[in-house]
């Protein structure tokens, strides 16, 4: 499309050049020569115009695809990085979770095993005919093992807290604050 224009103005000024110097053919001096070169230079300035305004037509309608497919790219990478963010943040916590749960089951496995070998001492203080020492050492293993489950029962029902990370495609107030 460029080049038909462009064409047309060089084809233009070279017909106009012709002409003049078929009207001025038959003299060659210099009153003729100028005859033939003001007129020309009047031709060149006015072409030399003309290509220059359309230069600055495509290159204003460059820098405007230019600028849209940037603020397209612009607005894809915002709303990756923003899956990206939620992705990362659900494994974290995903993570968090399962290393909780891992810890909480090595100290349950511990402290399980301390109080059967509390119970297992005081089951041979009764057996060694010490009634009283192996029955206290019974009740409060048994008491303290009580409350331990009791602890981790209302523990278990307490939740980890959530990183609130607000959506982009189902929160309005996002988009809004995205677009102003």
């Amino acid at each position: 499309m460029r080049l038909l224009q462009y064409f047309f103005g060089i084809v233009i000024a070279q017909v106009a050049i012709f002409s003049l110097v078929l009207l001025n053919a038959g003299s060659l001096n210099l009153e003729s020569l100028l005859r033939i070169a003001i007129p020309a230079l009047f031709i060149a300035l006015v072409i030399a115009f003309w290509f220059s305004s359309i230069a600055k037509h495509h290159s204003k309608d460059m820098v405007s695809k230019i600028k849209e497919e940037f603020s397209s790219e612009k607005e894809k990478l915002q709303s990756n990085a923003e899956r990206d963010k939620e992705r990362i943040r659900k494994n974290a916590q995903r993570e968090l979770l399962k290393e909780t749960t891992k810890a909480h089951a090595k100290a349950n496995f511990k402290v399980g095993a301390s109080f059967v070998g509390v119970l297992g001492v005081g089951a041979l203080f009764v057996m060694a005919q010490m009634m009283t020492a192996g029955l206290l050492v019974i009740t409060a293993a048994s008491s303290a093992m009580g409350g331990y489950y009791l602890r981790s029962r209302k523990e278990k029902h307490k939740e980890l807290p959530s990183i609130d990370v607000p959506v982009i495609e189902n929160n309005p107030k996002v988009l809004e604050e995205k677009n102003a």
